[in-house]
């Protein structure tokens, strides 16, 4: 699959990946981190689905990224560990999951790693995170009007919010139109992303302009009531 989407990994690269997917395997057996049980699943469902970003879009070196909602750690973590040159800062409220990506900072070890254990909202009206990174990813976290709230007030005028979505992807793209008004953001592209057993599409947003202070609303606020 790697081969056919033109990534070439090196060894060093491909063990650290091996040895994510064994840590969330044994890590899953006892708190339930994510749905996908087996080591040859979470090499497909998350690995693989979390690495399907770089054959359309290379992470500049250097450049700053935020995976809200990162649960067990996709797509930030095998993003990472694939572009070590791009620091992720890991937004997870759940303390369990918050727990083991704090495990894999050294476990991998991945320094370039920052785990926060806090509600995105929260974050994006921290003036330390707010508009402060090149980038955000984010992966079956909420449909796209309510993860356009979490994610767009996280990036820089000029930076890319992308959303990891399933078949429905254009039909939340046309949902979300008052969210990016309001937010400050534009669709550039939705991707389908090949070779992957089951429907993926990419979808790029760029930001446009600075969100308004308003928002993100408080903890909760987007997903009751989603733009």
């Amino acid at each position: 699959m790697f081969a056919a989407w033109g990534l070439d990994f090196a060894p060093a690269t491909t063990r650290a990946f091996a040895r994510y997917v064994a840590e969330l395997h044994a890590w899953n057996q006892r708190f339930n981190l994510t749905a996908w049980r087996t080591p040859e699943d979470i090499w497909l469902h998350l690995v693989a689905d979390a690495l399907a970003l770089l054959p359309v879009y290379d992470l500049p070196p250097g450049s700053r990224w935020a995976d809200v909602g990162s649960g067990a750690g996709i797509p930030g973590v095998p993003l990472h560990l694939a572009r070590p040159h791009s620091p992720f800062t890991l937004i997870e409220a759940a303390q369990k999951k918050a727990r083991f990506l704090e495990h894999l900072r050294t476990a991998l070890p991945a320094p370039g790693l920052t785990v926060l254990a806090r509600r995105a909202e929260e974050v994006g009206r921290d003036p330390a995170h707010r508009e402060a990174y090149d980038g955000a990813v984010a992966r079956a976290v909420a449909p796209l009007p309510t993860l356009l709230e979490y994610m767009l007030p996280l990036v820089r005028v000029g930076g890319v919010a992308v959303a990891y979505k399933g078949q429905r992807a254009a039909q939340e793209v046309e949902a979300a139109a008052r969210a990016l008004e309001v937010l400050g953001g534009r669709v550039q592209r939705v991707v389908p992303v090949p070779e992957l057993p089951y429907p993926r599409y990419l979808v790029f947003i760029e930001k446009t302009r600075p969100t308004p202070p308003a928002y993100p609303r408080r903890p909760g606020r987007a997903q009751k009531r989603p733009l």
